[in-house]
């Protein structure tokens, strides 16, 4: 079977594609024929050997935590998928439920386990999960990471009502994501982008307000605007040092900031007078367990949510998909196909 590696010096030319011997099951283990996977930032950072949880990236690595495959074998004592089902893979192997700790987020795909960029993968049963049926297999693979992160911030760490006003910064997977799971829950979106044209596409998946950080780079104040100069009551973001002071005036007394990416950058001071003057949270989240991931795709299963997928390439072209993503070209998710 073929398989994608990369190693020192890193960078998105020194991606392989080499084969390997086709590996098999042992116990609670199953065997999965991956179809496809989607591109996280993290792969970016991870091919460019900036990735770090706990300690620097040496060797060689596998890339991609999100993927979707059909099971083509199982090992002894697995009971929890058979052969012919079609799953996806979650990003942390060993986080099936409860708080996170540093030993289950030591479990995540790519690094320091060997992702999903391969045709034939081994996984943990405990690591696989079943999905909604009416889902392309392009469009499984974009849930365990983007999907999963958007999830969580809006409905499992913050608290949230119909009605209230959520900020989605960008139109990646994990804003594009958020935006659908928000108007399926009743509140009010605002979306903002550096491309009018991206903007668009936002207001024909349903965005309430769209703002062009671009044209107008104090874009805090058309959401206190748009509040009725209350501020938003949640904050999905992902830019980091160039994002992060404008959501801060863009929350409300009590509101809830959702750190998820730095995309443009790290670094910048988050100043406390601020935080406590409006009594704001400001959170950082890292994806999310298998019980979340169960719980989404339930949701996306009743509100009949399709997942965006902009580009499609054959994983032999994987270079080329990291290039779309390193431009900013796309609109929601890049998947690789096998």
């Amino acid at each position: 079977m073929r398989a994608l590696e990369v190693s020192e010096p890193w960078g998105p030319d020194q991606i392989r594609i080499v084969e390997r011997e086709d590996p098999k099951p042992g116990h609670g283990e199953v065997l999965v024929r991956m179809k496809a996977v989607s591109l996280n930032y993290r792969d970016l950072l991870m091919i460019n050997g900036m990735y770090n949880r706990g300690a620097a990236i040496s060797g060689t690595i596998t890339p991609f935590s999100d993927g979707c495959g059909i099971v083509e074998a199982v090992g002894p004592g697995v009971t929890r998928v058979q052969p012919g089902d079609r799953v996806s893979t979650l990003f942390f192997q060993g986080w099936t439920s409860g708080r996170a700790t540093v030993e289950k987020l030591l479990t995540s795909l790519g690094s320091p386990i060997p992702g999903a960029g391969r045709e034939l993968a081994v996984f943990s049963q405990e690591g696989v999960s079943k999905v909604p049926d009416f889902l392309t297999d392009e469009q499984v693979s974009t849930l365990a990471c983007a999907a999963l992160t958007a999830w969580r911030g809006l409905f499992e760490d913050a608290r949230l009502e119909p009605g209230d006003t959520v900020v989605l910064q960008g139109t990646g997977g994990v804003s594009i994501f958020g935006l659908q799971f928000a108007k399926a829950a009743g509140y009010r979106t605002v979306v903002t982008s550096s491309s009018d044209e991206k903007l668009s596409r936002a207001k024909a998946l349903g965005a309430d307000v769209l703002i062009n950080y671009k044209t107008t780079p104090d874009w805090s104040k058309p959401v206190r605007a748009a509040t009725g100069g209350v501020g938003a009551d949640f904050v999905m973001e992902v830019g980091g040092a160039g994002t992060i002071q404008q959501s801060l005036k863009a929350v409300r007394i009590g509101g809830h900031v959702a750190i998820i990416g730095v995309v443009s950058g790290a670094g910048e001071g988050v100043n406390p007078a601020q935080l406590i003057g409006n009594n704001a949270r400001l959170q950082g989240l890292s994806v999310g367990s298998r019980e979340m991931f169960e719980a989404m795709c339930r949701a996306i299963d009743l509100h009949r949510i399709s997942p965006v997928v902009d580009k499609v390439f054959p994983f032999t072209e994987v270079r080329a998909a990291f290039e779309a993503m390193r431009a900013g070209e796309h609109f929601g998710k890049i998947v690789l196909t096998f």
